[in-house]
């Protein structure tokens, strides 16, 4: 699961984006300025920090720099409420990976976060590979230890959408609605029932589908 780090002085800016991440199915931790972040990210680890550059005591971009000392690849987006090219030039040139003006929307926000954790684990928009399981998004084909499998559509959609979004706890309901759609009719049992082909096509690697008891599913490789 995705453990994301949001830094803004503002109460509710981070309320409302600990409202969507979770929803999305990451981990929020929350820091009110950029001392107790940098402290934070000394003690834990991060998958991603979305930073606010406009701070009291310690702005957005000296915070940035500061922890790019210890954790150079650790992915950040900024927020703020200047749009102005100098800004976002001097962001990108202390390390941060995206750049989001205020006011945002927060499923967009959400969005930027995916991508950006996707280019971190290799995970591009034409193919999937790990050990011998290789997928070939456009052409929807299956490889497992280069015997390619005969996944049915909704098989297919559903792994690739655990794929698309690894390392992410998914819902049953989340997974139902983005696979099946919001005017499916079924219950949870064809999901699992789905999960359990699909696990079996995928052999070896069907442990590659973690199931969280009571949640749902989440991809994840070793």
């Amino acid at each position: 699961m995705y453990k994301i780090l949001v830094v803004d002085d503002e109460e509710g800016i981070r309320e409302i984006i600990k409202k969507y991440a979770q929803f999305e199915g990451y981990t929020v931790d929350e820091a009110q300025n950029g001392m107790t972040a940098i402290d934070k990210c000394s003690e834990k680890d991060y998958d991603i920090i979305i930073l606010d550059v406009m701070m009291p005591d310690l702005d957005g971009f000296s915070v940035c720099k500061e922890i790019k000392k210890h954790r150079s690849g650790l992915p950040v987006i900024m927020l703020s409420a200047r749009g102005e090219e100098y800004d976002r030039i001097h962001g990108f040139e202390v390390g941060v990976d995206d750049y989001v003006v205020k006011p945002f929307s927060p499923k967009e926000l959400m969005m930027r976060v995916s991508a950006v954790l996707k280019r971190k684990n290799n995970i591009s928009d034409d193919a999937f590979e790990y050990k011998g399981l290789k997928i070939d998004f456009s052409g929807r084909i299956v490889y497992v230890d280069g015997e390619k499998k005969d996944l049915t559509p909704k098989e297919y959609d559903l792994l690739l959408y655990l794929i698309k979004n690894k390392g992410i706890a998914l819902t049953r309901e989340k997974l139902i609605s983005n696979v099946w759609g919001y005017d499916f009719y079924g219950d949870d049992r064809t999901l699992d029932t789905h999960i359990k082909l699909l696990r079996k096509n995928l052999g070896e690697y069907s442990e590659l589908i973690v199931t969280l008891r009571g949640v749902g599913y989440r991809f994840e490789t070793k």
